[in-house]
């Protein structure tokens, strides 16, 4: 009741949402019951009505027919594709003389989703965001049933494609390494047909009694051409973002670029090479670079490129993604967990999304089947007191695991918090100390992400949150399960740059004195919030606007989340996933701190390109702004 109270006063957020139910069951109560299932479940309260912009106990008149109701066209599968509800998930509140009725939708399991309404999955198909309710593009709801599917999803057998589709130097060096292994097992005496047949990689339907070459056949040593063929959005990018420059995005790439055959095999072993060739840790690799005097730094980092590999929704239009920076590690594949992070981090189940492609790595000594991969990565990050973290973006259906390579509580860490903290650091319990750490480490955190690295309840989390908070340790922002903390300094606003100031330093070498740059803050942000009227005056925007808005703001200076959140009147993870994101993967924008991108203070700015071309549209069409 104490919570349902504190939403009261905040507002709807992603986790829950507010209805009168005054004349009955709302008919959008429907599209937001299938948004919570199909994103990370959430709170549906009736009887809340909205005036003037705020929130109101209006009550239910008869909430007994309001429940029979509800229950009938939950139970409808022409209603509601599958029952999502317990009976123990809906209630009746008392509040003061009001009714309401409080309806937990838990969030659906794979096999569940797509959870739609109206008997049409492409058109019924909803997720939650931070504005609301958004229905799903086709490419989402065709993604959520392929997860659905017990059958694996590089099984199935591709027509008109055969051997010749494969990159003989790959399925070669396959058998090498299979064989230097392995010397005596009786599959290296097939011929390359029959042995792809027993990795999975050629198959015959029984059903039909076609037989021919399968998805992961293709993945594993397909050439690109062919590849791209069969998965037209198919993409890995690996990425070392080593140098200081904020100009320079990055200091070697390996992607898709007619210069070799890109398939999984061929980039395992270049990307595994540069992954570990500086680690400072010692080890001797044999030639396969597998498994011979690794440390377990080595060995966690094997299998976080292997289950990037072979966890990911290929089929998927997100890319594979993996970035080295000079202190951490990020590999980021299409695809959420088919497993809950709680179960992730405490190991023993596997529930593969390519189980024929980690046959193929296993038959190399690659990656784990008995759901112990993880326990090697968190084993290794742990003995060096470092904080792995493993969260899932929603919105975009991928699945992160960043390895940061920073001590648990460094030297210079530790005289920070101490900065922070004052006398009372001596007196912190393990759990205060580990938030304030994480809080450094990651930037931004929620309670969920500090669960995985304590016993702690959830609400004994929430309660220290709340506590540095008050005494100013830490700053808050959002709400509801989109409530994330921050230390102090780290959230200091951006504009605090734009005074003039002798420690002030252009931001590019193309940046030209004027004075227009020497604008007090408050009246170069009263301009930015005019460049960004038309987007925080409206409620849904069409997402090229947003983006164009986005482009201006960040053209002359590097702007941060939270600044570009405020100016838009959006919440920061909305900024995040649904923009800034898609548009450095698109190269619109660029980071301040692109060998970190969990930087206290990373911010953005337009690329110069692209800054150039935006000059030269506005000097020939109104800007946005414009009447």
């Amino acid at each position: 009741m104490e919570l349902l109270l504190e939403y009261l006063s905040l507002g709807e957020d992603q986790d829950i949402e507010f209805k009168s139910a005054d004349g009955g069951l709302p008919n959008t109560l429907w599209e937001t019951v299938s948004a919570f299932a199909n994103t990370d479940g959430g709170y549906i309260v009736l009887g809340v009505s909205e005036i003037k912009g705020g929130l109101v106990i209006s009550g239910v008149r008869n909430p007994d027919s309001l429940l029979k109701n509800f229950w009938n066209n939950h139970n409808n599968s022409q209603k509601l594709s599958t029952p999502i509800c317990f009976n123990s998930d809906v209630e009746v509140l008392k509040v003061e003389a009001h009714n309401l009725v409080s309806i937990k939708v838990p969030r659906a399991t794979r096999i569940q989703r797509p959870v739609y309404i109206n008997n049409n999955p492409m058109t019924g198909t909803f997720k939650r965001n931070f504005e609301g309710d958004y229905r799903c593009i086709s490419e989402e709801v065709r993604q959520m049933l392929r997860d659905a599917n017990d059958e694996p999803q590089d099984i199935q057998i591709l027509q008109g494609f055969n051997l010749s589709d494969l990159d003989s130097e790959a399925l070669k060096s396959f058998r090498q390494k299979f064989s230097s292994r392995e010397p005596d097992h009786p599959w290296l005496a097939l011929d390359d047909q029959n042995l792809l047949i027993q990795l999975g990689g050629w198959r015959r339907d029984r059903n039909t009694n076609k037989d021919g070459l399968t998805i992961a056949g293709l993945l594993m040593f397909g050439r690109e051409r062919s590849i791209l063929d069969a998965l037209p959005h198919y993409q890995l990018d690996y990425q070392e973002r080593l140098s200081k420059d904020p100009e320079i995005r990055w200091t070697y790439r390996l992607t898709l670029d007619g210069k070799w055959e890109p398939n999984l095999f061929n980039f395992y072993y270049r990307v595994y090479s540069r992954l570990v060739n500086d680690i400072s840790v010692p080890f001797q690799l044999d030639r396969d670079a597998v498994r011979r005097g690794e440390t377990h730094v080595h060995e966690a980092l094997r299998e976080a490129l292997v289950n990037t590999l072979i966890h990911a929704e290929h089929q998927s239009t997100c890319p594979i993604v993996i970035t080295k920076f000079t202190d951490s590690f990020l590999f980021s594949n299409p695809g959420r967990l088919r497993i809950s992070i709680q179960q992730l981090y405490d190991g023993g189940i596997s529930d593969p999304r390519n189980p024929n492609l980690q046959k193929m790595f296993q038959m190399l000594g690659l990656g784990e089947k008995a759901g112990s991969g993880f326990q090697k990565i968190l084993r290794a990050w742990i003995e060096q007191q470092w904080f792995p973290l493993v969260s899932e973006k929603l919105d975009l259906e991928m699945t992160s695991v960043a390895l940061p390579m920073v001590s648990l509580i460094p030297e210079n860490i530790e005289k920070e918090l101490r900065d922070i903290v004052g006398d009372n650091y001596c007196e912190l319990k393990e759990l205060d100390r580990t938030v304030l750490v994480l809080a450094h480490q990651f930037g931004e955190i929620c309670n969920a992400d500090i669960q995985v690295y304590t016993q702690e309840h959830p609400r004994d989390i929430g309660e220290c949150l709340k506590r540095h908070v008050k005494n100013g340790w830490l700053e808050q922002s959002g709400r509801g399960r989109g409530t994330h903390y921050a230390l102090p300094n780290q959230s200091q606003s951006d504009l605090l740059s734009l005074l003039p100031s002798e420690h002030y330093e252009p931001s590019s070498e193309h940046y030209e004195p004027s004075s227009e740059h020497y604008e007090s803050s408050s009246e170069h942000y009263e301009r930015l919030r005019k460049i960004a009227a038309p987007i925080r005056d409206k409620g849904r925007t069409d997402k090229e606007l947003v983006e164009q808005v986005i482009l201006e703001l960040c053209s002359e200076h590097y702007l941060q989340l939270r600044t570009l959140a405020e100016l838009l009147g959006r919440e920061p993870d909305s900024i995040r996933n649904h923009y800034v994101n898609p548009m450095l993967s698109k190269a619109l924008l660029e980071l301040k701190h692109p060998e970190q991108i969990n930087h206290p203070q990373q911010a953005y700015k337009t690329v110069l390109a692209r800054n150039q071309a935006i000059n030269k549209a506005s000097d020939a069409s109104p800007s946005p702004q414009s009447p």
